[in-house]
């Protein structure tokens, strides 16, 4: 019994230790986001440093088919450019599409799952919430999926984030 509640104990911890970017390898660091849990987990190496409260297009954690689904694709992409936002506060921009999302896209097409004129979509990130447009932090705590298929989280994590990983930091989405 007592192994567990220290687990749980460590994991409470985990959402709410502040990073230190510059004791953080940068070229370690990956991201694993599990639609599932709606959490995303940060590791530099094998050792998980920060656990994020996550949200996303819908409740839907399959794949991304196309533009337009509101689905959050699953794969492993790379952070391909990162931007100060006025919606959002951080973007953080993914490969997506990437070859692997093109093979299941046209797979899908093949087997007439996806129209033929159906496009595969792109500007999937990670970002903050828009309180612009009424969507703050709270969305995120009570897992309201508002999205267009990227990935949210409250905007002083995307802040906190923005300044630990690197364009080219792999980023894994699992269901």
């Amino acid at each position: 019994m007592l192994p567990l509640f220290a687990f749980e104990h460590n994991a409470v911890d985990l959402y709410s230790v502040r990073l230190n970017p510059s004791a953080i390898d940068a070229e370690k660091v990956f991201l694993l986001v599990d639609k599932s849990d709606y959490r995303m987990y940060l590791y530099e190496d094998a050792t998980l440093l920060k656990i994020y409260k996550v949200v996303f297009g819908n409740r839907d954690v399959s794949d991304k088919f196309m533009q337009g689904d509101r689905r959050t694709p699953n794969g492993t992409f790379r952070i391909r450019a990162k931007r100060v936002d006025n919606r959002w506060s951080r973007f953080l921009l993914l490969d997506y599409p990437n070859a692997e999302s093109y093979q299941r896209f046209q797979q899908r097409q093949a087997r007439g799952l996806i129209g033929k004129g159906a496009d595969i979509g792109g500007g999937i990130g990670i970002h903050g919430v828009e309180p612009a447009a009424g969507i703050r932090d709270n969305y995120v705590d009570q897992r309201i999926n508002w999205t267009l298929g990227c990935v949210s989280m409250k905007n002083s994590d995307v802040n906190e984030l923005y300044n630990v990983v690197i364009v080219g930091t792999p980023v894994v989405i699992r269901p």
